[in-house]
């Protein structure tokens, strides 16, 4: 049997983001026998439990926000240390989700090598260059992202552009790296008419005849661009923001700035946690535009690409490298937006058509959960990559 730790989430039941998405996926769709997966959870219980055929375990957070995340992984690589001390014929794979244990993982590593584990990793996008970060942050950032990838026997990259950064940028110091993607469905949603009829009157909002963004409200995921040059444009649609803006200074810097406030097509709508709805949500939109330049394959962009018609990405490595020509482009110059934004909302029927059913089948042949599993397995079993 190849027992497999998955460390670095906060743990399934997936309840936040990408990672836990991805084990909640990865578990789910298991398909070879000869793999158990181990999870490590963030819970002061320190309870083990089953939950997608998986061994769950939790582990104790022992301070609060980004330390206590660090100190969590450490105290989780103990925990998997003594398990392969405790079962020698065992095959041990701990694979590590994004960088922020740094230079803790030394040690670690050398531990669990001697100990005939191995030790992959998954980088995660470029959280260096996140402008939340100061400075120093970022110098420890990118320090976090190399000793990671230089004490790993695998980085597994979710992007082909990820993949060619650790390569370009740590060389022969990286043992082995392989791209395999994040994944998404393509069905369609099962919400009912009547919440989406009572969410659309709640914000005034009509079928088919609003733009929407869906993500994280910081600087480098472009929304400046994006609402500014939404602004400028002529359109008639609405521009619908799903985010979280609460306490958030880069939000009071955008409205003193632009002033989208004035204009009734913006409207930011608060987050919406039902994933059905938001599904059905960007399945009625008129178009989807995603501005993210950070990172490796956005979870969101797969989402709007499985369901959304017509998309607008921004023209960087990242978004190309998903879409390709299922999609519409656009740059950060003055006016390059808003003039596509004009051009999209004359778009006729056919050319549409033919988009969604490109972003639907790029989808499907390259970012389905049942091929991202299998490619998984494949790696975690040995098999070449």
């Amino acid at each position: 049997m190849t027992h497999v730790f998955i460390v670095g989430s906060k743990g399934i039941p997936a309840q936040y983001g990408g990672f836990e998405t991805f084990v909640e996926n990865l578990t789910a769709g298991k398909q070879s026998p000869e793999i158990v997966y181990h999870v490590s959870c963030m819970n002061n219980d320190e309870k083990h439990f089953e939950h997608n055929g998986a061994d769950c375990f939790n582990v104790r957070v022992p301070l609060p926000g980004a330390p206590g995340r660090i100190f969590h992984v450490g105290l989780v690589l103990t925990q998997v240390e003594e398990w392969a001390k405790s079962h020698p014929q065992e095959k041990v794979i701990v694979c590590i989700l994004g960088c922020r244990i740094g230079p803790l993982l030394i040690p670690h590593a050398h531990r669990l090598h001697k100990l005939g584990a191995k030790v992959y990793c998954n980088p995660d996008g470029l959280e260096w260059k996140r402008s939340k970060w100061s400075a120093p942050a970022k110098m420890f950032l990118r320090y976090c992202e190399k000793c990671l990838v230089e004490n790993s026997d695998l980085a597994i990259c979710d992007s082909v552009n990820i993949e060619k950064y650790i390569k370009d940028t740590y060389g022969s110091r990286v043992k082995d790296t392989t791209f395999i993607a994040y994944g998404a469905y393509t069905d369609r949603s099962q919400c009912s008419e009547e919440k989406l009829t009572e969410w659309y009157q709640q914000f005034n909002i009509k079928r088919g005849s609003y733009y929407l963004i869906v993500g994280r409200f910081v600087p480098e995921n472009n929304y400046e661009t994006m609402i500014t040059e939404f602004m400028r444009s002529k359109t008639t649609k609405d521009l619908v923001i799903i985010t979280n803006v609460e306490h958030n200074k880069f939000y009071e810097q955008l409205r003193e700035k632009t002033g989208f406030e004035k204009d009734s097509r913006i409207k930011f709508v608060g987050t919406v946690y039902d994933q059905d709805l938001l599904k059905k949500i960007r399945e009625e939109a008129y178009g989807y535009l995603h501005g993210h330049e950070v990172g490796g394959t956005n979870p969101s962009l797969l989402e709007a690409l499985a369901s959304t018609k017509l998309n607008l990405l921004l023209d960087v490595g990242f978004n190309n490298e998903v879409g390709k020509d299922s999609a519409l482009y656009w740059n950060k110059e003055s006016g390059n937006l808003a003039s596509l934004l004009e051009k999209a909302d004359v778009l006729d029927a056919d050319t549409i058509v033919m988009l969604d059913k490109r972003s639907t089948a790029r989808v499907e042949d390259a970012y389905s959960w049942d091929k991202i599993v299998r490619e998984y397995e494949r790696v975690f079993m040995g098999d070449a990559r």
